[in-house]
C-alpha cells in the first residue's frame, strides 16, 4: 500500500498547466514541521514537491497561494529522467488525490467580493434587556 497523509504549508503560488492532450496538472511545494525538536531546540522541516491533476488542480491553482495550510491524502511516486548535462537524475513527489484547505477564507473586503457580487448578510446587534421571550 502506497498512502500518505501530510499536513503542510504551501512554499510558493501552484503552478497550474496543462498536458499536450488538455489535462490539467498543478504542481506546488509544501513545508512540513517535525514533530520533535534537534539538539539545537529547534524544530526541523521537511519539504515536498507534489502534483495535482484534472479538477482538484484546479482547485488548488484558483484557491491556494503561497503560505496557505492545506492536508493531503495522496502516494510518493519516483521518476527517474535525464537532465540537461546528461545525467540520470531521480525525482521523489508526492500525487495528491484528496487536498482539505485549512486556511480560513478571507472576508470579503480582504478577498475583492469575488462571489457574483453577494456579500454576507450583516447580523444585527441583540438588545438583550433581561427577559426571556417565554
Amino acid at each position: 500500500m502506497n498512502k500518505v497523509f501530510l499536513i503542510g504549508n504551501l512554499t510558493r503560488d501552484p503552478e497550474l498547466s496543462e498536458t499536450g492532450s488538455g489535462i490539467s496538472v498543478c504542481r506546488f511545494s509544501i513545508a512540513v514541521n517535525r514533530d520533535y525538536t534537534n539538539a539545537d531546540g529547534e524544530r526541523e522541516t521537511d519539504f515536498f514537491n507534489c502534483t495535482a491533476w484534472r479538477g482538484i488542480a484546479e482547485t488548488i491553482a484558483r484557491y491556494c497561494k503561497k503560505g496557505n495550510k492545506v492536508a493531503i491524502c495522496g502516494s510518493i511516486q519516483t521518476r527517474s529522467y535525464e537532465g540537461n548535462d546528461g545525467i540520470k537524475r531521480t525525482a521523489t513527489e508526492i500525487v495528491a488525490q484528496n487536498v482539505e484547505f485549512l486556511t480560513p477564507k478571507q472576508n470579503d473586503d480582504e478577498r475583492g467580493d469575488r462571489c457574483g457580487g453577494r456579500r454576507k448578510p450583516q447580523l444585527e446587534e441583540f438588545d438583550d434587556d433581561g427577559d426571556i421571550p417565554f
